[in-house]
């Protein structure tokens, strides 16, 4: 369960950016909005990578701001670009990297990242450098980094942006079949109706809440209107 209480984040000048009250205990929930409308902020909160200016976040009862390792042992994130969060030479380095929070022995690690990669389908691909990968590839890739440790809930920014057809259809089926919670945000409408809930952020405010559908169809009215704030 993702709580937010009254949580308000502000910049420099003391100007609102995001603020939000809500209680997220939804398998999957989509997060749909403009660019700059404080969508990545919300999932920024979710983990700890951002702390609210005033209010709160809790994960499972964890409030970010003062058990912020812990949350994020429990939060994943997925970047929307993959090469923000593949840092070392080859999937397998990243994978077996991740899976040092474990403390395991190195050859326990190195077949537990085998298993994780033959489980998302690119262990055919981790001996190769990620510059010699494509996007569908290489996101594929940090969904098994993050996930190669087992977080409760997933958070991911527009995970399917940068990528073709069939590897949006290969990332979406990947995040359709977890266990986990999946909070993400989405331009891709028919992503968003995948959810069990859509949330609708403008202007640094949620401004609709409810199911996909009705949250998609909240939107599209928005198109033509100004976007509040600034």
């Amino acid at each position: 369960m993702i709580e937010f209480a009254g949580a308000q984040v502000r910049v420099d000048g003391g100007r609102t950016i995001l603020e939000a009250s809500l209680t997220l205990r939804e398998r999957r929930v989509s997060v749909i909005g403009a660019n700059g409308s404080g969508k990545s902020t919300l999932l920024r909160l979710i983990n700890g990578l951002l702390v609210p200016s005033s209010g709160s976040v809790g994960v499972f009862g964890r409030d970010t701001r003062k058990e912020g390792r812990a949350v994020r042992r429990t939060v994943g994130f997925v970047f929307t670009d993959p090469l923000s969060q593949l840092v070392m030479p080859t999937g397998r380095e990243d994978v077996e990297l991740s899976l040092r929070a474990r403390k395991l022995p190195s050859a326990e690690r190195r077949r537990q990242a085998e298993d994780v990669l033959r489980r998302f389908g690119v262990h055919h691909l981790a001996d190769r450098s990620i510059y010699d990968l494509s996007g569908g590839e290489r996101q594929i890739l940090a969904l098994a980094v993050v996930l190669a440790v087992e977080p409760r809930i997933l958070v991911a920014d527009e995970p399917t942006t940068l990528l073709d057809l069939r590897n949006d259809a290969l990332v979406r089926d990947i995040i359709a079949g977890l266990e986990q919670q999946v909070v993400f945000t989405t331009h891709n409408l028919d992503f968003a109706l995948e959810a069990e809930r859509t949330l609708v952020v403008d202007g640094g405010a949620v401004v609709f809440d409810g199911v996909p559908a009705e949250a998609v169809a909240y939107y599209r009215s928005l198109v033509g209107r100004p976007v509040r704030g600034t």
